[in-house]
């Protein structure tokens, strides 16, 4: 257990954690959440013991592995090669590894009443080297560096020729390859594309230690986390489940409490009254003392912020433009005139579509959404644009593309000069920005308010077709889910390239695959994407398997008749094996839809209380419902997965 007591941190004059205590429990998954600047990154210190609190204690188990990926890069040892860098991840399993070849080098040379002691010394070492999993850290190392996107060639080329963001990967391969006890994740999908986040959410499922994550990845914390962690205001609250139901459980928390304080008010008003009117009559005296008694006890109830609640940005109605925004016909592109990222491509974008491209990093994403926007000609085919398209171009080095020093209402003024100040600071107010603080420096924004300037900056000539690179890069969840529903409710065109799934899914209603040197479309959104590359990569498993099976008969064919007798007597058997886990799985999805029908009627029932309302009831309600609806979905998702990895009939 990983047990926080009264700890309090300080930066000056701001508190960052304020006698706050709490429990992580050994094997548990935490999600870790809240405002920029709260103090998230600050427990992961006082975990690793690169800070110390101020006032109480952070206690950890003796022995315990801890392994550590920090937001901002620190290289352990550049010098060395890719491969080397992440088997690197163990001090002690290093030193065992160098004391054994040591030991081994000295047997020969030895005596035998030395030779004794050096053989028991190596079975100790070695027992102890597998013990820790040192066999096959290198297997570990490879399938981690393999599933994060580096190729088989990267592994011994020196760590340091690797850019910032692979260099980042790279110390995530490290991380995992340690198979640590306690696992801390500060923002792991940050340089990640979504091929990436999608292993490294199937490899953190299986991981058997505790693990806590920090992350604005709702896809991941969704996915992996058990229990939600809010940091805010100095405080920290920990929340069973993962973030939905955090975000439940506050909303439901935040109408309690706003309930009890407007009861508590009309209580103190009645109060109020009884005491003014009988104040002055002697009979009365002692009834009017006992109630200003009661007025003083009463303890204010404090009704908390939503902390992730997402800002409602504004965006403008789009002008009136053709049918077709644009068109690649046999387009090309290449840097070096010899090697085309893309080519011979055939693409055609039509009005209100919703695009995500999805694929690897380095298989053309970005250029391929420069190319579209005109900021890269192709070299080789045409593109043609639509009537009236106007483009809105976002790079993903949005915020370094702004000036520092200018301020908000100076930046975005600059990209239309032709529109008065006072209209200028009314787009501002609906990103947020009012009053004084468009008078803010850029250098002084948070990531979330330099997106909303850059937004407002790309919005202030309203355009149809927006082209955005990585919007949410170093964005916090309600500013991501900000963006997200301007963009879901945006009447123009959009092509997106983002690494955030849960992004992706609910903005994109079709997907560009890369395939370079071309591309192939899904017409439906990301889970339609998603289904379809899982059949087809079944489908090749089974037709290799098939094709393996094939290559074991002889020439002669065989008796044709037993053979399709044999087929389906195994088609029989598969079916009885097939037919419960299909009945299973129809009867779990009628109880979790009449368990959400519950749910969404007593949720309605809190949100508008009638005379009356019995709130301890329907709370109490709730939460078995929701307690239910969890284990009933977890076995569905089981037998789910046990039906799929039957082969068909």
């Amino acid at each position: 257990m990983i047990d926080f007591r009264n700890v309090s941190v300080g930066f000056g004059a701001q508190q960052v954690l304020n006698d706050v205590s709490f429990r992580i429990n050994r094997g548990e998954r935490v999600g870790i959440v809240g405002p920029n600047g709260a103090g998230k990154s600050t427990i992961f210190s006082l975990l690793t013991d690169e800070s110390v609190p101020d006032k109480g204690d952070v206690t950890l188990p003796r022995d315990i592995r801890v392994s550590h990926l920090r937001q901002q890069l620190k290289p352990a040892a550049p010098d060395i090669n890719l491969l080397e860098y992440s088997e690197n991840a163990l001090p002690s399993l290093i030193e065992n590894q160098r004391e054994i070849e040591a030991l081994e080098a000295d047997l020969d040379k030895a005596d035998e009443g030395a030779r004794e002691r050096i053989v028991r010394r190596l079975g100790v070492l070695q027992s102890e080297f597998e013990h820790q999993g040192g066999y096959a850290l290198s297997g570990r190392a490879k399938a981690a560096l393999g599933g994060l996107g580096f190729k088989v060639s990267d592994f011994h080329a020196p760590f340091i020729s690797f850019s910032g963001g692979w260099q980042m990967r790279a110390e995530l391969a490290r991380a995992l390859v340690a198979d640590p006890d306690l696992l801390l994740l500060d923002e792991p999908t940050n340089f990640l594309d979504i091929p990436a986040v999608e292993w490294l959410q199937r490899y953190l499922r299986d991981y058997k230690g505790t693990m806590v994550l920090i992350s604005h990845d709702r896809y991941l914390l969704n996915s992996l986390t058990t229990v939600t962690m809010e940091v805010a205001g100095g405080m920290v609250t920990r929340y069973a489940g993962n973030f939905n139901k955090y975000e439940e459980d506050c909303r439901m928390r935040h109408m309690q409490l706003e309930a009890a304080r407007d009861n508590q008010d009309r209580r103190r008003e009645q109060i109020e009254r009884f005491v003014e009117r009988f104040r002055a009559k002697n009979t009365k005296s002692s009834q009017v003392q006992s109630r200003m008694k009661m007025l003083e006890k009463m303890e204010e109830i404090e009704v908390p912020r939503i902390v992730m609640r997402a800002p409602r940005i504004r965006v403008p109605k789009p002008p009136l433009c053709g049918v077709e925004m644009m068109r690649l016909d046999q387009a090309g592109i290449t840097y070096d005139g010899v090697n085309w990222v893309l080519r011979g491509l055939d693409l055609r974008i039509e009005r209100g579509e919703k695009i995500g491209l999805v694929g690897l990093n380095g298989m053309g994403k970005t250029t391929l959404l420069k190319m579209i926007s005109g900021k890269l000609p192709p070299n080789e085919g045409r593109r043609v644009m639509g009537h009236n398209v106007v483009i809105g171009y976002q790079a993903q080095d949005f915020a370094e593309m702004m000036d520092p020093v200018r301020s908000v209402l100076e930046t975005v003024k600059a990209a239309a000069p032709g529109l008065s100040e006072r209209e200028v600071r009314g787009l501002l107010g609906g990103f947020f920005f009012s009053g004084d603080a468009v008078d803010k420096k850029i250098a002084v924004l948070s990531g979330g308010e330099k997106m909303r300037v850059a937004f407002a900056r790309l919005l202030v000539n309203p355009p149809n077709f927006l082209l955005l690179d990585e919007p949410t890069t170093h964005l916090d969840i309600p500013s991501r889910e900000a963006l997200e529903n301007a963009l879901h409710d945006y009447e123009g065109t959009v092509c997106i390239v983002s690494h955030d799934i849960e992004f992706t899914r609910h903005v994109a209603t079709s997907i560009l695959a890369m395939t370079p040197p071309t591309v192939r479309r899904f017409p439906g959104g990301y889970d339609y994407y998603h289904e379809k590359m899982e059949a087809e990569a079944r489908s090749q498993n089974s037709g290799d398997r098939n094709q393996g099976a094939d290559s074991d008969r002889d020439d002669g064919g065989g008796d044709k008749k037993a053979l399709r007798r044999e087929r389906a007597m195994k088609r029989q058997e598969l079916s009885k094996v097939r037919r419960p886990l299909e009945n299973r799985i129809k009867s779990a999805e009628r109880k979790i839809a009449e368990l959400e029908k519950e749910q969404d009627q007593l949720s309605g029932e809190l949100m508008k209380p009638a005379p009356g309302t019995d709130y301890a009831t329907l709370n109490r309600r709730l939460h078995e419902i929701q307690a239910t609806l969890a284990d009933t979905v977890e076995a569905w998702e089981k037998v789910s997965l046990e039906l799929e990895s039957m082969p068909e009939e």
